[in-house]
């Protein structure tokens, strides 16, 4: 990085100390921006960085609940609403027991540039708890929903903050937060969580988005070489909703998924994952990778090592963040992967990113290649604010238009600041860029 940028970078983790999720994904913006601030100073005159580093407002709250044995439990909530220069916040809520601050600022900062890419008018924001759903009955879920939108319900809305799903909150979280959402305001007010139901406001594709988004923008890269997916040995890291739909999407376009993984392992089958058996364990059932494993014949759980040793033409990413180091790079390049687009947030460290660049394995950063989770969520506040309906094609055919879109601004930015092929500076300048102006034209707000 330029001094500039090294200065501000180190005021950051000064001010944020022990957020070290947050610090990495400052840096990985900042080492983009230099020949952006060469070319227009009034950015670092205007203090736009020091600014978009800086959340507009951070929550952070108690969540009381009981047990079904009667036993009070106490959680932290999260809601950090980090840049609203573009439109509301807009952003997922996590619940893990990996949760805490830095993950959060992490996830919203980057959902700033996420957003932006979109075209949509959505900022950047994120929230979650330590919550944990996994082992528990769908009872103490909703007392926890309950609680937690009880506090958070105020200050959400349409025009205000827009909360949508993420890791460990799905169609039955987001279910029982609208619930408590309408019971307290007394409004039928859908275009304040996405993620809905179908029969009470949910968009078609929304389920599907993220993961057939990744591929889309995979697709798009794979073209630029005058490759497709036909025909390629895929590996998806991951077994939730992103993982899930990026197979399917595959196995579509000709491809064959022989890996997926969990946080239990990582199962190979070299038939090609059976997605609907994959569904019907994880989505249906709730159950592990190894649930799959006893039910499907030739598929075999990996007993060393990590999914990323499997020879593969194309890696997807798709679980959590800093899953795929330096090291696991290596591996992948020496057996052949030809490229690599990241379904979850900032899924590949420093370390991995720089050895696909240094090796020209094609590769796409998560704000861009995973943003197709949330141009599905904006699209579903357009079908709420319509009191409208789409159909699934026409909701895909828009998906795919904007992560074309999202591909061909990253690509053409990469060139136009001398770095052709470079879809990590493509997609932070792009992004950068477009909330930096308008924050610029609100003045010192």
């Amino acid at each position: 990085m330029e001094q500039s940028l090294e200065t501000i970078f180190e005021t950051v983790v000064a001010r944020n100390p022990g957020e070290a999720e947050f610090h990495q994904a400052v840096r990985e913006v900042f080492e983009s921006l230099a020949p952006v601030l060469k070319k227009n100073r009034s950015y670092l005159d205007d203090k736009i960085l020091e600014r978009i580093c800086e959340p507009e407002r951070q929550i952070i709250f108690r969540v009381p609940w009981t047990n079904d044995k009667g036993e009070v439990q106490v959680n932290r909530g999260f809601r950090v609403e980090f840049n609203s220069a573009l439109g509301p916040y807009k952003g997922g809520l996590r619940f893990h027991p990996s949760v805490y601050l830095g993950i959060i600022k992490f996830l919203g900062f980057e959902q700033i540039f996420k957003n932006s890419l979109t075209g949509m008018p959505i900022g950047g924001g994120k929230g979650g708890s330590d919550f944990d759903p996994r082992g528990k009955s769908d009872a103490e879920v909703m007392r926890f929903c309950q609680s937690f939108m009880t506090e958070l319900y105020r200050h959400l809305g349409e025009y205000t903050d827009v909360p949508a799903g993420d890791i460990g909150v799905g169609g039955r979280e987001i279910g029982y937060m609208f619930g408590q959402y309408k019971r307290i305001t007394n409004r039928y007010e859908s275009g304040v969580l996405t993620g809905k139901g179908l029969d009470w406001g949910g968009s078609l594709v929304r389920t599907e988005a993220t993961g057939y988004g990744t591929v889309a923008f995979a697709s798009e890269m794979l073209a630029t070489r005058g490759e497709s997916f036909d025909g390629k040995r895929v590996t998806v890291s991951g077994a939730g909703n992103v993982a899930i739909y990026a197979m399917e999407k595959i196995h579509q376009l000709g491809g064959t998924v022989v890996a997926c993984s969990d946080s239990s392992g990582y199962v190979v089958d070299e038939q090609g994952i059976d997605v609907d058996l994959l569904k019907q364990v994880k989505e249906v059932e709730r159950g592990r990778i190894g649930d799959y494993v006893a039910r499907r014949s030739g598929a075999e759980l990996g007993k060393s090592g990590s999914i990323w040793d499997i020879p593969v033409d194309v890696a997807l990413p798709c679980a959590t963040q800093n899953e795929l180091n330096g090291e696991q790079a290596a591996t992948l390049i020496k057996n052949g992967v030809k490229a690599v687009a990241e379904g979850a947030n900032m899924p590949t460290t420093p370390e991995g990113v720089h050895a696909f660049q240094g090796a020209g394995v094609l590769f796409a950063p998560g704000k861009a290649a995973n943003a197709g989770g949330v141009a599905t969520s904006a699209l579903e506040m357009q079908q709420n604010a319509g009191r409208d309906s789409w159909s699934f094609e026409y909701t895909e055919e828009r998906l795919t238009g904007i992560m074309r879109n999202i591909h061909e601004m990253c690509a053409s930015t990469a060139d136009e600041y001398g770095a052709p092929g470079d879809y990590v500076m493509g997609a932070n300048i792009t992004g950068f860029v477009k909330v930096a102006n308008a924050m610029q034209a609100f003045g010192l707000v």
